[in-house]
C-alpha cells in the first residue's frame, strides 16, 4: 500500500470517528471521543521527552498521557494515542507503544520510515484540526504567524501544529 494511501486511510478513520461521534464545534473534545471510544485515559506526570503510550491490558484500552507538557500538547498526544487504538489495536493487544517523539520531525517520521507513526500524526491532524472546520477560516498564509496562532488558539493546539497540517493540506 503507497504511504499517500495509508495516510488518507488515517485521516478518512479520524473524519469517520469525528461524525459518528457527533461533534460540530471547537475545539474538539479528544477526551470524551477517548471515552465515547472505551479508552480509559490517564495524566501521569512522566519524563519530559515521554509524550504518552498506549496499551491494551486485560481487555481495558489505555491511554497516558504527560501530565507535565503543555495542554495543547496533551491534546495532541491524546489524539496520537488515540489513533494507535483505533488503528493499530492488533498491536497494542501484545505490546506497550511509547510516544517520545510526537510531532516532532525527527529521522523516522520525516523519511516515513515509521508508519504507525506517520498514520497516527495523520489521524491526530485531522482528528483535532478537520480539513472540513479549517475550511471555514479561508485561506492562511503560512508566513502569517498571528493568523496561525489565532487559528490555533481556537482549535487549541500550538502553532506549529497549525502551521504543519495547514501545509499538509496545501499538498494534498
Amino acid at each position: 500500500m503507497s504511504y499517500h494511501r495509508q495516510r488518507q486511510i488515517a485521516a478518512d478513520r479520524a473524519e469517520s470517528l469525528l461524525r459518528s461521534s457527533g461533534v460540530k464545534t471547537l475545539p474538539i473534545p479528544v477526551d470524551s471521543i477517548a471515552r465515547q471510544c472505551k479508552i480509559a485515559v490517564q495524566y501521569i506526570p512522566l519524563d519530559d521527552e515521554i509524550s504518552g503510550m498506549s496499551f491494551i491490558k486485560n481487555g481495558v484500552a489505555v491511554i497516558v498521557v504527560n501530565a507535565v507538557h503543555h495542554p495543547n500538547r496533551q491534546r495532541f498526544t491524546l489524539a496520537h494515542e488515540l489513533a494507535h487504538h483505533v488503528l493499530h489495536a492488533s498491536y497494542l493487544s501484545q505490546n506497550v507503544h511509547v510516544d517520545t517523539t510526537v510531532l516532532q520531525r525527527n529521522a523516522k517520521s520525516s523519511d516515513g520510515t515509521d508508519v504507525k507513526e506517520v498514520e497516527a500524526n495523520t489521524f491526530a491532524a485531522e482528528l483535532l484540526m478537520p480539513k472540513s472546520m479549517l475550511k471555514s477560516f479561508g485561506r492562511i498564509d503560512a508566513n502569517d504567524e498571528e493568523r496561525i496562532a489565532e487559528v490555533a488558539r481556537r482549535f487549541k493546539v500550538s502553532p506549529t501544529a497549525m502551521a504543519i497540517r495547514l501545509e499538509n493540506i496545501q499538498f494534498a
